[in-house]
């Protein structure tokens, strides 16, 4: 089995080709990442000397370079974890996120169309669906829940996951689609709530919190995502959507309150809200959880114990994170 995993020097395919070669032994993966600013090699030091996995440094939007690489590899399955995934910087610059996660799709689904495979797996996000009232705890995700995109961020998602759809009714590309909420654990960029918390009471800096810090989100710990699309791509119907959610609903305040509890210090700075910003993420896993068998095993404070750790434990990878582009990024946002 040939697998190529694009976005796989990110957070979330990064962890999912650690999970991949310890599990399948015997599988050959191909990560192709462009390793723009959230993409990092280290992240996958433990690979590289794996005589079954091999990385290209590619940009997924770029034809000719992606049909050369299908040429030569063959893959069976391809795995799209390649995507622009910060609201704030879609908001500043929608251009790429239109780019990397529609055109790139598009490229990736126009290389499985001509050269063939047995399954390609979009991995989307539960921001496609919009958001939902705080005071409706009743009211979740659902797959039939309709598209209604906040961010340029989600729509350039909404758009990957239609196109994706469209592909497998014109011209019957063997698809899956999975939706998953927040995602955490390590080697999580630290431009994201839970990483830059974490690291930013390391450094003794201000912790800042959008508006009053009542959004709430879903939490997924990252290996159990990981263990979702395993069984997607292995026993999912093709072309169905599967949500992918935690059961570990929490405030962003919550959140960030466990945090400094965990590491005994950490002050709390209120920002500006962020515009268009979503009040909750709540997903309904039962499709999943009936179809395939699957259910997180990760509650979340364990999961955030075992992040904690992670980060106190590889200082060195993400201190450098710390300085140049994202302090520059952060700085312009006033929440630093």
């Amino acid at each position: 089995m040939k697998i190529i995993v694009t976005g796989g020097a990110g957070f979330i395919g990064g962890n999912f080709i650690h999970y991949l070669l310890k599990k399948y032994a015997e599988y050959e993966i191909i990560c192709i990442d462009k390793l723009t600013y959230a993409g990092n090699l280290e992240t996958l030091d433990l690979m590289i000397n794996n005589p079954h996995f091999n990385f290209i440094r590619a940009d997924i939007a770029d034809r000719r370079l992606v049909y050369k690489i299908f040429e030569e590899e063959k893959p069976n399955i391809v795995i799209n974890f390649a995507a622009e995934s910060h609201v704030d910087r879609s908001i500043e610059d929608p251009a790429i996120f239109l780019r990397t996660n529609v055109v790139g799709t598009q490229v990736l689904l126009d290389a499985c169309r001509h050269y063939g495979i047995d399954r390609y797996h979009q991995v989307s996000t539960d921001e496609v669906y919009g958001d939902l009232p705080i005071d409706r705890p009743d009211l979740f995700f659902t797959e039939e829940t309709p598209i209604h995109a906040s961010s340029p961020y989600s729509a350039s998602k909404a758009c990957a996951d239609l196109l994706v759809q469209a592909y497998y009714r014109t011209y019957g590309i063997p698809v899956t689609i999975s939706r998953c909420s927040n995602n955490y654990g390590p080697y999580h960029y630290p431009e994201k709530l839970i990483p830059l918390m974490i690291t930013n009471v390391l450094n003794d800096k201000p912790l800042p919190v959008y508006g009053t810090g009542e959004n709430v989100r879903d939490w997924l710990y990252v290996e159990d995502h990981c263990t979702a699309i395993d069984l997607i791509i292995h026993r999912g119907k093709v072309g169905e959507i599967y949500n992918i959610g935690g059961h570990n609903e929490r405030t962003n305040l919550e959140v960030v309150q466990i945090i400094i509890k965990e590491l005994g210090k950490g002050e709390i700075e209120y920002v500006k809200d962020r515009a268009g910003h979503d009040r909750r993420y709540a997903i309904d896993s039962t499709k999943i959880e009936n179809e395939l068998g699957w259910y997180p095993a990760i509650e979340f404070n364990d999961g955030i114990k075992r992040t904690i750790q992670w980060y106190l434990n590889n200082r060195q990878w993400w201190e450098k994170f710390n300085s140049g582009e994202n302090k520059k990024y952060y700085k312009s946002l006033n929440t630093l």
